[in-house]
């Protein structure tokens, strides 16, 4: 009667059936387990353990009732008791693929990569066509940036499985980190194609259209962006912070977000100390340290901070790397700690080994991140810092760094953080970046010679229909015009011109810019007469490089932090006058200074001036500010007092 209530999902009703056959027969095992399957199903974790281990009590061989707890305690977050379940059930069964599977499912929790793939080969070699397996051995190997092999894994999982959505959209996911955007593209339609409600699948197919410029569904985006994170399955915020400017709905997906993924309980962190530090040890976690934005912005930081009252430790997950900025972060920081292979647990040890008082999460939630860690409490203080432009949504993450500009109390409520306001802008520098000073000429980047410039290098992803009709339009009445834009894949071209014809304007007039070293990518700026920023997502590092490089912007500013960024750096370096509210103001300023040269000159001139005497490029003084800021969210944690938003006095020039 229990099996048969359990066929129709009438959970309560199988339970009680089982426990009418268990009050006849008490040693009857069978009926222990699949009463515990029962309250599994109908969410009793805490019953259906206790059912498979009396189950295991009367017949201590039970492979199954072994496996099913082990699969119950990983659904409570019970990882080391759920991986001692699976090890015995292999022990008694050592052909039991299956167990062999969740062990390696098990450890992947744990971010035991290696072990979890020797566990997924065990599996294979007794099941050699198991698709689940492949496809979960793909989504370590991309763990450990082994991007070919996970993508051969994942090829496998889809050919042995066609109808495996799950594989297909891990696929899209490897795809899209090598480069190959259309295949990915590919797996993720394939993957709607079999489930169409498939959230993730769906945020990162609309991702991806747009890293290449394909708007073709532009004109339903509003409603999707209704649903995508909102009333569907969680998706990654950072997809959605380019499609829309809701800092309401930003925070709706965050939450959604870290309810699903990120369901570990804290570790208990030591007592809070007798006496203040002589130096607060800061803890900056990263996949980025090497020539990325993240550090390019922060080296200056990491260079000028006190030694007196700071050690500072960077934790490194992004693998190893040979570059100048790599070598430069080494030397700037006191403690390098290389993580990438390292399991969740022994990173938690040896960030409290390194008894931090502070630790910073520079990815957030952005490619090949590990914010993951930082459920388990890293430190008193855990801050999210410049590489995640939104809200985590998580509570374990106690402040976040901003300004009244980028966040201003009306749209407050929409961050689960407390808030660092810097008292400038939020987003650092390092005055001591190189611009080239080799000679180039407009024709070197394939500039017509005497032509007004227009330039966005903003990532592809972030330029919507919104920004390219106006774009378009200025070009139209700008003669000898061109918009200079950054060639971040070879579709992107493509489209784009095919966007500027059905616009009436010549596609020629679309201009593309390779990846060039750093240097030589500063000093191009120089070539371009007016940055035009993006809308939803803004320029922060490339708008922080334009500036720095004597280039101004005209920017819209939005709601959300990130559609904020840009007023944030213009208000800082003294130039709020290009900072527009709506898109008609964004126009027309930028046709005026298109229009009128004289006026464009002073306001190059004056920024030129104001490079020396405002705060935005001032590293010395943004970083004390930034101290200051560590320094009064520590006082408030050393008292025993809650975290709360904390508002951070200029210093003086350095």
């Amino acid at each position: 009667m229990g099996n048969a209530f359990q066929e129709l999902k009438r959970f309560e009703e199988a339970t009680t059936a089982y426990k009418n056959a268990l009050a006849i027969e008490p040693n009857f095992f069978e009926a222990f387990f699949n009463m515990g399957a029962a309250l599994r199903c109908n969410g009793e974790l805490d019953a259906a353990v206790a059912a498979y281990k009396q189950a295991i009590a009367i017949q201590p061989d039970y492979v199954a009732a072994h496996n099913n707890l082990g699969t119950t305690l990983r659904l409570q977050n019970k990882t080391d008791a759920a991986i001692t379940a699976f090890k015995r059930a292999i022990e008694i069964r050592p052909d039991y693929a299956e167990a062999y599977f969740n062990l390696g499912n098990a450890f992947q929790t744990q971010h035991k990569l290696d072990s979890a793939i020797s566990a997924y080969e065990s599996a294979i070699l007794l099941k050699p066509k198991y698709a689940e397996v492949y496809n979960n051995m793909g989504a370590a190997l991309q763990a450990k940036r082994e991007l070919h092999a996970a993508q051969l894994a994942l090829e496998f999982a889809t050919r042995t499985s066609p109808d495996y959505a799950e594989a297909h959209c891990n696929l899209g996911s490897v795809l899209q980190e090598q480069g190959q955007f259309t295949e990915a593209i590919n797996a993720f339609k394939r993957t709607l194609q079999i489930r169409p409600d498939h959230a993730v699948a769906e945020a990162n197919l609309l991702h991806q259209k747009h890293q290449i410029g394909d708007w073709q569904a532009y004109d339903q985006l509003g409603s999707v962006c209704e649903r995508l994170g909102i009333t569907t399955n969680a998706v990654t915020g950072f997809t959605m912070l380019s499609k829309e400017d809701d800092p309401g709905r930003q925070l709706a997906r965050a939450k959604a977000w870290v309810a699903e993924n990120y369901t570990q309980s804290s570790i208990p962190i030591a007592a809070r100390l007798d006496s203040l530090p002589r130096r607060l040890r800061i803890g900056y976690f990263s996949a980025d340290f090497h020539d990325h934005p993240v550090l390019f912005l922060i080296s200056g930081l990491l260079r000028n901070y006190s030694r007196d009252q700071f050690e500072v430790i960077a934790f490194s997950y992004g693998g190893p790397n040979e570059s100048e900025m790599r070598k430069l972060v080494e030397r700037n920081v006191d403690h390098f700690v290389e993580i990438t292979q390292k399991e969740n647990s022994d990173i938690v040890e040896m960030a409290r080994g390194y008894e931090l008082d502070i630790a910073i999460d520079l990815n957030g939630y952005t490619q090949n991140t590990r914010s993951d860690l930082f459920q388990f409490r890293l430190a008193p203080i855990q801050i999210n810092y410049l590489g995640y432009p939104s809200t985590t949504g998580a509570t374990f993450m106690d402040y976040m760094v901003a300004d009244p500009i980028s966040l201003p109390q009306s749209e407050r409520k929409f961050y689960s953080e407390n808030i660092i306001y810097m008292p400038d802008s939020w987003v650092p520098y390092d005055d001591c970046r190189e611009i080239s000073r080799c000679k180039t000429t407009p024709s070197d980047f394939g500039l017509p010679e005497d032509a007004f410039v227009f330039c966005c290098f903003n990532n592809s992803y972030k330029i919507s229909p919104r920004e390219f009709n106006i774009w378009m339009r200025i070009l139209t009445n700008v003669p000898d015009s061109v918009l200079w834009l950054f060639s971040s894949n070879k579709w992107v071209e493509k489209n784009l011109r095919r966007e500027a014809v059905v616009r009436n304007v010549d596609p020629e007039r679309l201009i593309f810019a390779e990846k060039i070293p750093h240097a030589e990518y500063l000093a191009r700026y120089r070539h371009a007469d007016l940055f035009l920023d993006t809308f939803n997502f803004n320029a922060i590092t490339t708008g922080s490089d334009a500036l720095w490089a004597g280039l101004p912007i005209v920017t819209k500013s939005g709601r959300q932090f990130c559609a904020r960024s840009t007023a944030s750096l213009l208000n800082a370096v003294g130039l709020s006058e290009l900072i527009t509210e709506t898109e008609s103001e964004y126009e027309a300023l930028i046709l005026d200074l298109a229009l009128d040269r004289e006026k464009l000159s002073e306001i190059k001139n004056k920024l030129k001036k104001n490079l020396s005497v405002e705060p935005l490029f001032d590293t010395k003084r943004y970083t004390r500010n930034f101290e200051n800021g560590l320094l009064q969210a520590y006082h408030l944690h050393f008292s025993g007092k809650r975290a709360e938003d904390i508002w951070v006095r200029s210093s003086p020039p350095q």
